[in-house]
Order: structure tokens, then C-alpha cells, then sequence
């Protein structure tokens, strides 16, 4: 079974390359996010002072949320990975195999020493 192509442009991409890419775009962004949020120790965290555009309560709270999502979107993509991963072939077992039936290949002396010899 071949991969799916993605229609449109014509570029020939595959959905699995473009989920990849999503997904490695997610762990990036998650990584960053779960940075920059404040630890019981202070960590990374950016609530600085207290003006600003948000109070240090909400940017906690945008942050939790924006981890969430991202979470919920890197499971999804590593969950939609792994079955476009097992749908490309049938599942098959060593055992079903026959045996190599082939007879052993016989190695011929070599006509001139590979090493020089003392006289």
C-alpha cells in the first residue's frame, strides 16, 4: 500500500511527512510553553512585576491552557503517526517464513599467499 498523497498543489507530499512536521512544530511549542510557566520554585517563569497586559494569574492560567492543547494536539499527532505507520503493511511473524533452503557456499583456497612469506 502506497502513501497517501496530499491533493492540491501538485508537490507530492506525503501525510505522514506533513504530520511529522506538525508534530515536531507541537514539541518545540510545547517544550516553550511548559519553559516559560512559573514552578513552585520560580523556575523559568516570566511573572515579572505587577503591571502589565496580564496579571500573573492570567498568564498562568493562559499557559496551563495553551499546554493542554498543545499536549492534546502532539498525543493526537503521535497516535495518527503510529497508525499511518502500522497501515503501510500487512503484520506477518518470523516463524511464518520457510526456512532458507540454500546450501552452504564452500570457500576456495587462495591460489597465491595473501601474506609475504620470510625465505
Amino acid at each position: 500500500m502506497r502513501p497517501k498523497r496530499v491533493a492540491g498543489a501538485g508537490l507530492g507530499i506525503d501525510v505522514e511527512t506533513i504530520l511529522l512536521v506538525v508534530h515536531l512544530i507541537l514539541a518545540i511549542a510545547l517544550v516553550g510553553t511548559v519553559l516559560l510557566q512559573r514552578s513552585e520554585g520560580g523556575g523559568l517563569g516570566i511573572g515579572g512585576g505587577g503591571g502589565g497586559l496580564m496579571s500573573v494569574r492570567g498568564t498562568a492560567n493562559l499557559l496551563t491552557r495553551t499546554t493542554a492543547v498543545l499536549a492534546a494536539g502532539f498525543m493526537a499527532t503521535s497516535l495518527a503517526l503510529a497508525i499511518l505507520a502500522g497501515s503501510g503493511s500487512e503484520p506477518r511473524s518470523i516463524l511464518d517464513q520457510p526456512a532458507g533452503t540454500t546450501a552452504p557456499v564452500e570457500q576456495q583456497a587462495p591460489v597465491n599467499p595473501s601474506v609475504p612469506l620470510s625465505q
